[in-house]
């Protein structure tokens, strides 16, 4: 019998028997490893997209894990590899498909959101979507692979540029991947984070961050800049507020990365973009290239994945663990064992 962690309403999660099916034409069977608890999944939990998800659901897109079996006409893959799973799946019949932009489907199905998700001990996906995780890297470092896509994908929809200031809003676990992609690209880079854990953590991996409710941002922006303002600003805060910074901070044809979700619209500062001729740009999700970089990043190090993870609890524990993260506190990125379903264990101090 295999487990799974199921959303059936709103704040209630259970863990329950799984079906075990094998896998069909085109699909591969993975045990998942480690599954990371993100900002989407706290939404769900919310109640907040019971209007997208079909209840009981099983949650879960930041994952790594093995192959365990293969169905039939799939190549290139065998029991025991290592992966992630770019967790999309198109159409390619719909206008944004055909014009090349797959990842925002009109029809996209989001795995893990829309179908099952890998928090279960067994989870079915098509083979399109896995993405091969090289053997040296550990399958909890693995698991942040997703979630620095995102980042990825973030940076260059930005169009970040070497020698460039960026300002990030929101300090949370994909602000500060975003502060390091782009660290990586060789901008200068400042971060805007209320927690003091996070600023903490943020300093800790050597970035520069402020403190919005004691420093005037947009005034040390201006002294950073030389009165010039940054060239581009990501919105990863998801607060009223943090838009306003972050159009604040923009210099002339600077660049608003629109990277959070905001659950209702929000006043925007329209004549200061007329004024400085600004743009903004929308980033959701990820391609395969933004995996691929993903996969570098974590590896070599640039991304330093391990020092992310605050807690690694067992799978029966999963729904303790999203009232932890709602809770806020000194947490930054928390992992599921799938395989574990005792006792947790705690992941890095941060």
């Amino acid at each position: 019998m295999t487990l799974a962690v199921r959303y059936t309403a709103a704040r209630t999660l259970d863990t329950a028997p799984a079906l075990d099916a094998p896998p069909g034409p085109g699909e591969v069977e993975l045990a998942p490893a480690y599954v990371g608890i993100c900002g989407t999944d706290l939404h769900i939990f919310h109640g907040d997209m019971d209007a997208r998800v079909r209840m009981p659901a099983v949650l879960g897109h930041e994952m790594s894990g093995r192959v365990v079996r293969v169905g039939p006409g799939v190549e290139g893959w065998r029991p025991g590899d290592a992966v992630t799973v770019m967790p999309l799946r198109w159409d390619d019949t719909c206008p944004a498909c055909r014009a090349g932009h797959r990842h925002v489907c009109q029809h996209l199905d989001f795995i893990g959101i829309d179908s099952p998700g890998a928090m279960q001990q067994r989870w079915t996906v098509p083979a399109s979507t896995l993405v091969r995780l090289p053997d040296s890297l550990p399958l909890d470092r693995a698991a942040l692979v997703e979630p620095t896509a995102v980042a990825v994908h973030d940076v260059g929809r930005a169009k970040v540029g070497a020698g460039e200031k960026a300002v990030v809003v929101g300090g949370g676990p994909v602000g500060v991947l975003i502060a390091l992609v782009a660290r990586a690209t060789g901008a200068e880079v400042r971060v805007v984070e209320p927690s003091a854990h996070r600023r903490r953590l943020a300093e800790e991996l050597g970035l520069t961050v402020w403190n919005p409710s004691e420093d005037e941002i947009p005034t040390l922006v201006r002294k950073w800049t030389g009165d010039a303002g940054a060239d581009v600003a990501f919105e990863v805060s998801g607060a009223a507020g943090g838009v306003q910074t972050a159009v604040k901070v923009l210099g002339v044809r600077g660049r608003l990365c629109l990277v959070a979700i905001h659950p209702r619209p929000r006043e925007i500062d329209l004549h200061r973009f007329f004024w400085r001729e600004l743009t903004l740009v929308g980033a959701r999700l990820y391609d395969r290239a933004d995996f691929e970089k993903a996969v570098t990043l974590v590896t070599d190090g640039t991304i330093p994945a391990e020092r992310l993870i605050s807690k690694v609890v067992p799978l029966t524990q999963a729904p303790a663990a999203f009232e932890a993260l709602e809770g806020g506190g000194d947490v930054m990125k928390i992992l599921v064992d799938c395989a574990d379903n005792t006792s947790g264990t705690q992941g890095a101090t941060v």
